[in-house]
């Protein structure tokens, strides 16, 4: 194999955050890449860059350089543009990001081209593209695209002066050396003429031609499934022609080899993939610290003014303080300023102090129950001094992660607080978090069922027997776990095509969707770290998850609903009209009549209580104290229930077993419950002690 070839790169490539397109995930096409030798691969997905964090992980992991681009919907480049499928809108352009500066350009068009158009309907403006290309200094390279494109697609329809036209705007705006056109794949109807087309208009213009395969997956053997993908984005069955269809199994990510032979009659665009690559440098860092700056008082530091706030906090909750809570709090605030994390303390207090000044209900759960310091900001009410709980299982310098305070609000109130923090902090500089709606069993049923032309009523007849915690790859287990599958009366002969398809979708994402309370702030203006886009909830979110958040060393505040604190305030207001003096503050901790209710099961609408297997334990446990309700909720998890903990639990409780423990040095570990471990508190204590 000669240089050439070695140092071939694909240069457009699509993953599954192509929704209902690219059919191959990335980690599959990353090893592909790997395997065939290639220096690096570059990942284009269609207006987004929500697959960016995890290519560049597993980039690094497979040893390949990761390229990050996105396949933009632009405005047409030249005057009457040729008509293509779903209309007439915009084409696609290839965008590649050669560094730091052209990804932040990229990541801003992409903002632009969501939220300046309607929902779902990107569209990057030739102004916005100038202004992106201007402002990458050089760091943002273009490809003309794929038969879809516009200048493949004036030249298909013979249009050969509008195609010249396009290009020669793309070149005015990008500059030339940062303008190729790319030689498409030419196992297609018109793919060889058209392929002596683009060459020749290359050449006449002066600028590069480069082979791409406009890869859709990692080998043929996800062409099918990349079809029926189609066909549900296109709303047809595969008995359905339409322009969205793939017309056979050449998209794969093709060896240097294959491609060599594709364009064996232009082997300088086949180097010059490779030369473009190496164009490409480091575009993201993950892992970095991209923390807000809080609006400290003039001449404060971070570290210092949190001191000052847990220390006022103290006075209030402990009145005089001994060593004990002095000691703890300085070993809390310690590790605090070794991680970095003081900013972080102070946006969650200033969030937690907003919401106590209007009056709204809230409380931080969590792990963050085992900060002193949490409690004495006001941002939780549980006194993990007292409890003895143990800081180390919330932060620790040996793990260094980042803090995660989890925050409930009165649900009917929670949005104010959202809306607070945009106002506080800017709002190029707040956004919501993303979730990625995933393929799961039903959705997978009866999206690939209608595709495959299966009978709708048998497929609903299917999907109402799965379980909601079926994935798409577990439905053929399912169909002998579930009686009311294996009864239902269906030819499964049928469906095994379809469950083939569905657990090769397993897992896919399907659509982005709004985390439930996951909001980002940040120190530069979001849309340069990733690109933003309109939710269905009407808000703005990043296009990345919690994961991906955090990859990209974003500090992401958890602000969450809860309508118990909802029905808490609404009571509390009922009762104050007949009791004036009434506190809900003051209801005893040791209340007999709560304990009562308690012991009968007597919990619907008892937030963590309520559950049939809350309420069946909650009438055996015979509870008469407030650490057994906090062992009645941490003991009904996988966990326990798994390790047979309930049984012994309660027995233990009852007096009906006596405690035993495995050494002496455990009693003062398990003594609270019973000998047995319910709690990760306990485990880390357990491995100190040994």
């Amino acid at each position: 194999m000669d240089k050439a070839r070695r140092s071939f790169v694909h240069l457009h490539c699509h993953s599954p955050y192509s929704f209902l397109d690219g059919a191959s995930r990335i980690r599959a096409l990353v090893q592909r890449a790997a395997e065939l030798g290639q220096p690096a691969l570059a990942l284009t997905d269609r207006d987004n860059l929500c697959g960016a964090v995890e290519f560049v992980e597993e980039a690094e992991r497979a040893g390949i350089r990761p390229i990050l681009g996105a396949e933009v919907t632009l405005a047409p480049l030249a005057d009457d543009p040729p008509r293509q499928a779903g209309g007439d809108r915009g084409h696609p352009l290839v965008l590649l990001a050669a560094g730091p500066n052209g990804y932040r350009q990229l990541s801003r068009l992409i903002t632009r081209a969501h939220l300046e158009h309607p929902r779902g309907q990107p569209l990057a403006s030739l102004s916005a593209l100038e202004e992106a290309a201007a402002g990458s200094r050089g760091e943002l390279l273009a490809l003309t695209g794929g038969r879809a494109s516009e200048i493949p697609a004036r030249l298909l329809a013979g249009d050969r002066d509008g195609a010249r036209a396009a290009l020669d705007r793309l070149i005015a705006v990008m500059g030339r050396p940062q303008v190729g056109v790319e030689l498409v794949n030419p196992y297609f109807p018109g793919g060889r003429g058209l392929m002596r087309m683009l060459a020749e208009l290359a050449e006449t213009a002066g600028v590069s031609l480069v082979a791409a395969n406009d890869v859709r997956y990692a080998d043929r053997s996800a062409y099918m499934v990349h079809d029926l993908l189609c066909c549900v984005r296109a709303g047809v069955d595969v008995s359905t022609p339409h322009p969205w269809r793939p017309l056979n199994a050449e998209q794969d990510l093709k060896s240097a080899d294959e491609m060599a032979a594709c364009f064996a009659a232009y082997p300088e665009a086949v180097a010059e993939a490779g030369r473009w690559a190496e164009r490409c440098g480091t575009a993201l860092e993950l892992r970095v610290d991209r923390h807000p700056e809080f609006p400290l008082p003039e001449g404060a530091d971070a570290n210092e003014y949190l001191r000052r706030l847990v220390y006022e906090g103290a006075r209030r909750r402990y009145g005089r303080l001994g060593p004990a809570e002095r000691e703890r709090l300085e070993h809390e605030l310690d590790i605090i300023a070794k991680l970095g994390f003081a900013g972080y303390f102070l946006l969650v207090w200033d969030v937690a102090r907003f919401a106590a000044r209007k009056g709204i209900r809230f409380a931080g759960r969590g792990s963050a129950a085992d900060s002193a310091v949490a409690y004495c900001l006001g941002i939780t009410n549980v006194d993990a001094i007292r409890r003895g709980l143990l800081f180390e299982r919330f932060l620790s310098v040996e793990r260094a992660e980042k803090p995660d305070i989890d925050i409930d609000f009165d649900a009917r109130r929670r949005d104010e607080v959202t809306e607070y923090v945009y106002r506080r902090y800017g709002r190029r500089h707040v956004a919501n978090v993303a979730a990625f709606s995933t393929f799961r069993g039903r959705s997978a049923l009866r999206d690939l069922g209608k595709a495959l032309r299966l009978p709708e009523d048998e497929i609903d007849r299917f999907a109402k027997r799965v379980p909601y915690s079926v994935a798409a790859d577990g439905l053929a287990a399912a169909l002998e776990q579930f009686p009311e599958l294996r009864e239902s009366g269906l030819d499964w002969r049928k469906f095994e095509l379809l469950l083939k398809a569905a657990a090769a979708l397993a897992g896919f994402p399907r659509h982005l969707s709004t985390h439930v309370g996951g909001v980002v702030i940040t120190r530069e203006p979001v849309e340069e770290i990733v690109p933003l886009q309109m939710a269905a909830k009407g808000v703005t979110i990043v296009q990345a998850d919690r994961d991906g958040v955090e990859a990209l060393g974003l500090v992401k505040l958890d602000l969450l609903s809860l309508r118990t604190f909802s029905a808490v305030e609404q009571a509390v207001r009922t009762i104050s009209r007949q009791d004036a003096g009434f506190d809900y503050d003051r209801i005893p901790a040791g209340d007999r009549a709560t304990y009562e209710m308690l012991n009968e099961g007597r919990t619907i609408g008892v937030f963590q209580l309520e559950s049939p297997a809350q309420r069946a334990l909650q009438s055996r446990l015979g509870a008469d104290r407030f650490e057994d309700i906090v062992a009645s909720v941490a003991i009904i998890r996988p966990g326990p229930i798994k390790g047979n903990m309930v049984e012994p639990y309660i027995r233990r409780r009852k007096g009906e077993e006596p405690v035993r423990y495995l050494h002496p040095s455990l009693e003062p570990i398990l003594e609270k419950t019973y000998g047995v471990v319910l709690f990760q508190e306990q485990v880390i204590d357990i491995a100190h002690a040994v």
